[in-house]
């Protein structure tokens, strides 16, 4: 039994020793702000693959450091409004993009369709939405929005017209058809992220990444935890 568990230990250690370490540009968000709202998305199963995403151990938004840096910055600015940042995805596991791959080649999924991608073919995802390589990998992407108090005191994200990860055209910066305060309220993050050098992806009103990314070809895999 003694040299069962051994071996188990050992085991162990091997495998914790391959795994990549985190880089020492990398910062966890928490340690330079205690107030901005992390709610990583992919920990969870209430995201559009419909399970805990590989590599995510943790509820922790890892970024490199001039990223982590400048959107502290955005969240002292939103705080002077009365809001705070409300954080779904930071730094993202090449493991975690393998694992949206691997769910958009199975066209026979289709659990998540009417929460995630209602008016879109799922084989269409690939390109604008999904990615073989992501740049939240290179630790200068974060995708977020902005979050105020309710009348209980609690921190609710804004209406943006239309929820995070929402694969569809009304999620499209400019989108028609959502209305003038929803506009509004999307305006409102873009023009804060943009005052701290960040830069929205069209495609996606939640998607910002720090100019300029301090990586540009290296895209890490260690785990969130």
């Amino acid at each position: 039994m003694k040299s069962l568990i051994l071996s188990s230990m050992l085991l162990a250690a091997s495998v914790a020793a391959t795994e990549p370490p985190v880089p020492d540009d990398f910062t966890d968000i928490s340690t330079l702000s205690a107030d901005i709202q992390v709610h990583m998305a992919y920990l969870g199963t209430n995201n559009f693959v419909g399970s805990r995403v590989d590599g995510y151990q943790a509820n922790k938004c890892f970024l490199q450091r001039d990223a982590a840096q400048a959107l502290v910055k955005v969240q002292q600015a939103a705080a002077a409004q009365g809001l705070t940042l409300w954080v779904y995805d930071c730094y993202r596991p090449q493991r975690a993009v393998n694992h949206f791959m691997r769910w958009a080649s199975d066209l026979s999924d289709t659990s998540t369709k009417a929460q995630y991608y209602p008016n879109l073919p799922k084989d269409k995802l690939v390109g604008e939405y999904i990615a073989e390589k992501s740049g939240h990998s290179r630790g200068s992407t974060v995708d977020l929005t902005l979050a105020q108090k309710d009348a209980a005191g609690n921190w609710q994200p804004l209406d943006m017209g239309s929820k995070f990860d929402m694969f569809d055209p009304v999620s499209n910066v400019g989108a028609e058809g959502i209305t003038k305060q929803q506009q509004a309220n999307r305006q409102r993050l873009e023009s804060l992220m943009l005052g701290a050098g960040f830069k929205v992806y069209n495609m996606e009103w939640w998607h910002f990444t720090h100019q300029p990314p301090a990586y540009t070809d290296r895209y890490f895999d260690f785990i969130v935890k």
